[in-house]
């Protein structure tokens, strides 16, 4: 008896499956890259926000950089001056379905002394500051509102000092630095202080978390 091809194929990919020998099919990523977006924020070290943040549901990507200064494609070492005007930040990519701009919001505040001018701990200089670099029109009236919120509530027991301002030029920092809590646990300064600062974000954000 003769068997057309399109038969013999249905019968093998048949048999595959029930052996077990058909090859699994690759799941297409279901993230639509154009709704994605973006979202930026200073809070101290960069080191210690880049872990944070890479730990929210939502968050695609977390970029660590410099921003809010006056020099261009300025290097750590020159930020680290303060006097280029620079802030260390983060430069956030998250799906807006899985995660909301007042969510990222919450875990910015959370992450860090927000009533600190000019500092965090140990850190000391503007390019620590506390400041929300917004993308839009809607990012900038929810970062208002939430700081206005927080001083109103006397959150902190002290003035909220967070500066918030519209997305200057980004520049990206040095390879190194990014992903610089996982590929350097042993660092001292991320065993001593990234490391408790993440493990207390993610007790403080855990419905929040991967």
């Amino acid at each position: 008896m003769k068997y057309s091809l399109a038969i013999v194929a249905a019968i093998l990919i048949g048999a595959m499956t029930i052996f077990g020998t058909e090859k699994p099919v690759k799941k297409m990523s279901t993230t639509n890259e154009a709704a994605l977006e973006k979202a930026t924020f200073g809070a101290g070290c960069f080191w210690c926000v880049e872990a944070m943040f890479l730990n929210v549901k939502g968050v695609t990507s977390v970029v660590s950089g410099y921003a809010g200064g006056t020099v261009k494609n300025p290097s750590y070492k020159e930020v680290c001056t303060g006097r280029t005007g620079h802030a260390e930040v983060i430069q956030v990519t998250y799906d807006p379905d899985i995660v909301k701009y007042e969510t990222l919001l919450e875990a910015f505040w959370l992450s860090h002394d927000p009533t600190q001018l000019n500092r965090q701990g140990a850190d000391v200089g503007t390019q620590y500051r506390s400041v929300i670099f917004y993308h839009t029109a809607t990012q900038e009236m929810l970062a208002k509102e939430y700081k206005n919120r927080l001083n109103a509530e006397d959150a902190y027991g002290a003035p909220v000092v967070t500066e918030i301002s519209p997305m200057p030029e980004f520049y990206a920092a040095e390879d190194y630095h990014q992903d610089y809590f996982a590929n350097n646990p042993e660092n001292s300064y991320c065993s001593m202080v990234v490391g408790p600062k993440l493990e207390k974000f993610r007790k403080a954000f855990k419905q929040e978390v991967k």
